[in-house]
């Protein structure tokens, strides 16, 4: 049985994973501050984006999102190993993204998991390091992903 503890941690790290997929999709940078720690590591080149600290990523999504005319990030199943004030997770992402390609709109698909670490401070539960891992993109545009 969990303890009130290992349930609370639970809940504020799903909700921790929900902020930061509002965060993007709502294209507020400055949320994300109460996502990662200033110093996280966020690694995004495994499908062609940017590897950074929390300022340079969002630097970097402030230039790149607004590429695309559309997008979700819906964020499911997530494993969790929580230990102390530690953890790690391991989350599936589905990001349908519509983006103008040759002279009209195309939509496609990605399906990647976010690898997260994961720390307790005193502002709560903080992604220290994310790396998105893809697993497989429908449709992309070619020369989109690597």
């Amino acid at each position: 049985m969990l303890s009130l503890q290992e349930m609370s941690d639970r809940l504020e790290i799903h909700d921790l994973i929900a902020r930061y997929a509002h965060a993007i999709d709502d294209q507020d940078w400055d949320a994300l501050d109460r996502v990662f720690t200033p110093d996280a590591v966020i690694d995004y080149s495994e499908l062609g984006g940017a590897k950074g600290n929390r300022a340079e990523t969002k630097a970097y999504l402030a230039q790149a999102m607004p590429n695309f005319s559309a997008f979700q990030h819906l964020s499911a199943t997530t494993r969790l190993d929580i230990d102390g004030d530690r953890a790690k997770a391991r989350t599936i992402l589905f990001n349908p993204m519509v983006m103008p390609h040759d002279g009209k709109q195309q939509v496609f698909f990605i399906g990647l998991w976010y690898c997260d670490e994961l720390a307790r401070t005193p502002e709560g539960w903080r992604i220290t390091h994310r790396r998105e891992q893809k697993c497989w993109s429908f449709n992309a545009p070619e020369g989109m992903l690597p």
